[in-house]
């Protein structure tokens, strides 16, 4: 009888707490509150204390992206060209959001032969923990993109507590990099509250890759608890991008209230998504407009 009243109970509170979240999740999707302004696509914002001035929307390449392919890549060298190009020349976006482990950088690198070098932004990441493969790795990246600098890097897919000690050689190769004019910022990409944590506790993060949608989606925590991480990170002048905003595809159907969400926490100075063809493209700038 016992055991039963436990379990009994048990279920209550789980099942409670599951419907708290639901809740607290459709109210964001559903009543949100409205937003202080209007936004658009093509702001221009400044990511942090970094200097760097882009557009509010970056243009993902790598979507389900690993192994050296995604999404993006996978319709092809002249479509995603096209798409990056379309999304400068039509919509004002700024921002190419590239990874080595995506295979995005041929890509980008042929749609930056016909668009000004100092008018794009172009992020891209490394895998890399060791300080002579990242050194290699920015030599090779500038090659594969056809440029003299790369405006910031990344440590990719961040997930250690102890990160800032472990990649410590890392770290060190990317400021190396900055003093000499490689690269303009340096930064990491979070997947773990705890890789977060450190991010917002360290000096050397100029621009943190977080994770962030109203539903929890392949996120570091729940929304709230990674959004007061931000807060911090913020508060030092940190720059913050924000990705998964979709929720890797579980907000899919739900594009204008995930993309409202984002806009409204205050905490983002741009985010990034992956669009596949250029309706997609069309219908988020379109939705950022119309929250």
């Amino acid at each position: 009888m016992l055991r039963r009243d436990f379990l009994r109970r048990s279920t209550r509170t789980v099942g409670a707490a599951l419907l708290a979240c639901s809740s607290i999740a459709r109210a964001a999707l559903l009543e949100p509150d409205p937003l202080p302004q209007k936004f658009q696509a093509q702001d221009e914002v400044t990511l942090g204390h970094t200097g760097i001035r882009t557009s509010r929307l970056a243009m993902g390449t790598g979507t389900i992206g690993f192994g050296g392919s995604s999404n993006q890549t996978r319709l092809g060298t002249s479509p995603l060209t096209r798409l990056l190009l379309d999304g400068y020349n039509n919509n004002g976006l700024r921002f190419f959001d590239s990874a080595d482990s995506y295979g995005s950088h041929p890509y980008v690198a042929e749609a930056l032969k016909q668009i000004p070098r100092d008018k794009v932004t172009v992020l891209t990441k490394t895998d890399t923990r060791d300080a002579a493969g990242v050194r290699a790795d920015l030599d090779r990246y500038r090659k594969e993109l056809g440029v003299d600098y790369i405006d910031i890097v990344l440590i990719h897919c961040v997930t250690e507590a102890d990160w800032t000690t472990r990649y410590r050689g890392v770290m060190d190769v990317l400021s190396e990099a900055k003093q000499k004019g490689i690269i303009r910022a340096h930064g990491v990409s979070c997947h773990s509250l705890s890789a977060l944590k450190a991010a917002a506790a360290s000096p050397w993060v100029e621009v943190d890759l977080v994770r962030l949608n109203p539903i929890g989606s392949h996120m570091d925590a729940d929304p709230a608890t990674v959004i007061s991480v931000i807060k911090q990170m913020r508060a030092q002048g940190k720059g913050i991008v924000g990705m998964k905003i979709l929720g890797q595809g579980d907000l899919r159907d739900k594009p204008a209230e995930a993309i409202r969400y984002a806009l409204g926490t205050g905490v983002l100075d741009a985010f990034t998504i992956g669009a596949e063809s250029q309706r997609e493209q069309n219908n988020l700038i379109q939705r950022v407009a119309a929250a």
